[in-house]
């Protein structure tokens, strides 16, 4: 059978159009299995359910990632990155360090809103039973964090508009393990007005207004 001339195939019989669909699939296999590992836990899925949500064969997300610890590390590659460019934003907005606390407080709340939890708290959760590899990006993920606080909180204190004793480590330590928790304490009680209580008066101990 002779091949068709270019000008009449279709658009999926391009190479363009075949990379277009692969990259589609992808995201839709990495959207769905955020949102999972946020509800059930990163143990708490299979890829049956991640196909049988997406109408497509296990053999399909064994394609794009071949074990579920890959699928894993990708997640969080992408969920750090997508953090990272939030909190480059709330850099950008040029805001005093007490707004950029609260801007950070607000990426968790958004979570929330949304009936999900932190991806890495997540994780988090499932340390010991996780592969190797997904281990160190959680703490990557949590150290970025950290050392992000750290420079926000010493740049309040210099500036006269946060107050805390100890190193600025250990306060963004504790403001990531403060809305860790707060976040995980509120899920079961269905609101984000739980969360945003407890994130405001965790802040408020740096402004000296609590």
């Amino acid at each position: 059978m002779p091949l068709m001339p270019a000008s009449t195939r279709t658009r999926t019989d391009t190479p363009a159009a075949a990379d277009r669909q692969r990259a589609d699939t992808r995201s839709a296999i990495l959207d769905t299995s955020e949102r999972l590992v946020q509800v059930r836990g990163f143990n708490g899925f299979s890829y049956g359910d991640v196909a049988g949500e997406l109408a497509i064969t296990k053999a399909a997300l064994h394609y794009h990632f071949p074990s579920k610890a890959d699928l894993g590390e990708a997640l969080i590659t992408r969920y750090a990155e997508r953090f990272a460019a939030a909190l480059a934003a709330i850099d950008a907005d040029g805001g005093a360090a007490p707004a950029k606390l609260d801007a950070y407080a607000d990426l968790y709340a958004a979570v929330l809103r949304e009936e999900r939890m932190c991806l890495c708290g997540m994780l988090a959760a499932e340390y010991q039973t996780l592969p190797d590899p997904i281990r160190v990006a959680v703490i990557d993920f949590l150290d970025a964090n950290e050392v992000w606080l750290a420079r926000v909180l010493e740049s309040g204190r210099d500036a006269g508009t946060l107050h805390f004793a100890g190193s600025a480590a250990d306060t963004g330590q504790s403001i990531v393990s403060g809305l860790e928790g707060a976040l995980l304490v509120a899920r079961p009680y269905g609101g984000v007005e739980r969360f945003e209580t407890a994130a405001r008066r965790l802040l408020a101990g740096l402004t000296g207004t609590a």
